[in-house]
């Protein structure tokens, strides 16, 4: 059918109405629309979102198909409530030319799950020593607009002040891991009094909030677009909210994991709580909660990085370092933002689809559901409670934090530009 009538459902959080879609819009938002010839969702009770939209999301196609496809990533972020991800650049060749680009972003179109925007690395090979085709991934196919070295910082000063360059020509944005590589040499998690009682090498917050700060001067002296990755500490959310002061063009992301697990947890030495920028003290947390309410943090992004069991099941020194995050995601983000009373369900659109889609110019992404805009949408079941069962992920990976933890909320039904990706919690 060409047309489907989703029944009474809370348009972000608000009073019950009907939402009509028809073909690849949405037709007429409003109550006791019509129902001749459409298709009937009964969403009672359920809230209604735009499609979210994930600035931040390994596919590892090609070269790490043992960890996660294309096709299994975009499954995935169908069943979290996603119709369009951002695949980053560290895969195997790298995505450092148009070519590779190319490959990802058509991989993409091919699946149909939901919209994939590769986004180039900075650099060659990820190395930080030569600029990578940037202009050429940006006029490709794949019309890159965001580019990032993600899995290494880029270090070197004058290499990131000529990436803000180069990408302010086209209206691009350089995409930043922040991590001074030899405040970090040897880190394993958080450095603190965790760390210390643990003897793991330690990860202080200033390897990360010293690349911020450079940045976000190197972005004022250019006049270019820099935006933070994983930010997660409490002194880096005070220098963005600084700077941001200060008319710099600076955004930043924060991850479901960084909002809601602590060092803590690196106690029970289980390397699923192994992670880059790593869990933090419970002050960061909470800042980072804070900063995501008031704005100084725009997005959530879900750093989703698959690793095949043997990368995890393994000794802590020796694991890889990443968790799954695109089938958590809102569930987290309701229970740390939500049920914690820090935003309403407009906000959480905001921050999980309608930035994000403006930060990485995704057309189509983040659109009010309304008369006339695509009809990419997510409907939430916001009263569902239940343990995280990673044997159900449509993902090819299973390293979550959240095994056998209850959390709040679950997908129902997604749907990319009218056509269901997602149906009663089951992919289409």
């Amino acid at each position: 059918m060409s047309k489907i009538l989703i029944r009474g459902a809370r348009v972000l959080g608000g009073e019950p109405q009907d939402v009509l879609i028809d073909g690849t819009v949405i037709e007429a938002v409003g109550t006791g629309l019509s129902d001749e010839g459409a298709e009937i969702v009964e969403a009672e009770g359920k809230v209604l979102l735009p499609g979210l939209v994930d600035l931040h999301t390994h596919l590892r196609e090609p070269g790490r198909e043992d960890s996660e496809t294309v096709l299994t990533g975009t499954r995935a972020a169908a069943s979290g409530g996603y119709t369009s991800v951002f695949a980053m650049a560290n895969t195997f060749p790298v995505a450092d030319t148009a070519g590779v680009v190319e490959q990802v972003y058509r991989l993409g179109q091919q699946h149909g799950y939901c919209d994939v925007q590769p986004i180039g690395a900075v650099t060659v090979g990820l190395e930080g020593r030569k600029l990578a085709e940037l202009g050429a991934m940006h006029e490709s196919a794949a019309g890159v607009t965001v580019f990032s070295d993600d899995g290494k910082c880029v270090d070197d000063a004058v290499i990131m002040r000529r990436a803000l360059e180069y990408v302010k020509a086209f209206g691009g944005v350089v995409a930043q891991h922040a991590q001074e590589p030899r405040l970090t040499e040897g880190a394993q998690m958080n450095e603190g009094v965790v760390s210390a009682e643990l003897g793991l090498g330690g990860w202080p917050a200033v390897a990360e909030e010293s690349i911020i700060a450079r940045d976000v001067l190197l972005a004022e002296h250019v006049g270019s677009r820099v935006h933070i990755c994983h930010l997660s500490t409490a002194g880096s959310v005070e220098i963005v909210r600084w700077a941001k002061s200060r008319g710099i063009d600076v955004t930043a992301e924060v991850t479901p994991h960084h909002l809601l697990l602590t060092d803590e947890l690196a106690r029970t030495y289980n390397p699923v709580y192994k992670v880059n920028p790593p869990l933090r003290t419970e002050r960061d947390v909470l800042a980072l909660r804070q900063a995501l309410a008031d704005g100084t943090i725009d997005i959530v992004a879900t750093d989703h990085a698959p690793h095949p069991h043997e990368d995890k099941d393994c000794e802590w020194a020796a694991a890889a370092m990443g968790m799954v995050g695109l089938e958590t995601a809102l569930s987290v983000v309701q229970r740390t933002m939500v049920e914690t009373g820090l935003l309403d369900w407009a906000g959480v659109a905001d921050r999980m689809s309608v930035k994000p889609a403006e930060i990485g110019r995704a057309v189509g992404h983040g659109r009010p559901v309304s008369a006339g805009e695509p009809a990419n949408l997510t409907l939430v079941d916001t009263e569902y409670r239940g343990a995280v069962d990673p044997a159900g992920f449509a993902s090819r990976s299973r390293n979550t934090p959240y095994e056998g933890r209850e959390l709040p909320g679950r997908v129902t039904h997604t749907w990319l530009r009218g056509k269901a990706t997602l149906v009663d919690g089951k992919l289409a």
